[in-house]
């Protein structure tokens, strides 16, 4: 473990400028509120990512999710130009099961993240800002 020591004006700066936006899309009943969604989220994180057992392959409409995430910016694998939003890499490597968990840069997360909830909704796939602990909804879509 490493313990960085910094002045308060390095911790604050540090604070404010954070280095990645991450998201969570999963398969599954849409919850019915931020809450529920916190709760599945939770769930779903305990179950297949925060465990010592092998890690479950993507379900096929996850990677078909990640796939359709890449055909508009590349996977960092592929970005010689430096245009990708992903902050991982392979981005498929961030999905287990019916669930993906994968961080963005900052700097490009509001277009990607907006393009990853149309992509999600699109596809009948839930999507949750763990940071604000909320899930993303389209100002275009009505529910009903």
């Amino acid at each position: 473990m490493v313990i960085w020591f910094a002045g308060p004006a390095v911790s604050e700066a540090w604070q404010a400028a954070p280095m990645s936006y991450d998201l969570a899309v999963w398969e599954g009943e849409r919850p019915a509120d931020d809450a529920a969604a916190a709760r599945c989220f939770r769930s779903l994180y305990d179950r297949f990512m925060d465990t010592e057992e092998a890690a479950v392959p993507p379900s096929e409409r996850i990677a078909a999710f990640v796939g359709a995430l890449l055909e508009r910016w590349p996977d960092l694998t592929e970005d010689d130009d430096d245009t990708s939003p992903w902050s991982t890499a392979p981005l498929i490597g961030e999905a287990r099961g019916p669930l993906i968990y994968f961080p963005m840069r900052w700097s490009m997360a509001d277009e990607a993240s907006a393009h990853a909830a149309e992509v999600a909704s699109s596809m009948g796939l839930n999507c949750f800002d763990p940071q604000a602990r909320k899930l993303r909804h389209l100002s275009c879509l009505t529910e009903g």
